[in-house]
């Protein structure tokens, strides 16, 4: 018998606090961690272009996930509707139940010293400057989901309250 499946899909801006949330989350959860610019940077490496290929790659590497019975954390900006369809998308055809948690940064100065701060993690990715972050498409969030400030919370209580909202979704 095939256990529940779950996808928790993260979104936001480059520098909110994403990539920290999503990790721990994914340790605290036992769950499978996908991160879209460790893809996205693989298929450049490999001397591709990169585009939607990043997600679509993401989503067949969490349809495999969910096929198991797995936990599966999506980390990435998710920043127009159609990729949040795509999303939902892998969910319903793997039977799973999709948590949704945006991750933003109220306060513009500090998220700009973030992101003008950040040393990349992966090697080769060039990280965005604060004019790409702020000139960049993103759309409103047309369903409900859980939206995390790191402006002023402590990264404990930020896990706290999505591992709680991630509990209170799946039962």
């Amino acid at each position: 018998m095939r256990r529940s499946s779950v996808l928790i899909v993260f979104g936001g801006l480059p520098g909110t606090g994403k990539t920290t949330i999503s990790r721990g989350l994914s340790i605290r959860l036992a769950a499978t961690y996908l991160r879209i610019d460790c893809i996205e940077q693989a298929l450049r490496d490999a001397g591709l272009t990169v585009g939607a290929e990043g997600y679509a790659v993401a989503n067949a590497l969490a349809a495999e996930n969910l096929k198991l019975g797995r936990m599966v954390i999506a980390d990435c900006v998710n920043p127009v509707l159609a990729s949040r369809a795509g999303w939902r998308q892998t969910a319903l055809q793997n039977t799973a139940r999709l948590v949704e948690i945006e991750v933003i940064c109220s306060d513009l100065a500090l998220h700009r010293q973030r992101v003008e701060g950040r040393t990349s993690d992966i090697d080769g990715l060039k990280l965005p400057t604060w004019d790409d972050v702020v000139s960049r498409t993103y759309e409103p969030w047309d369903r409900e989901h859980l939206v995390l400030d790191t402006a002023d919370s402590t990264l404990d209580y930020l896990l706290e309250r999505a591992e709680t909202y991630v509990r209170s979704r799946i039962g």
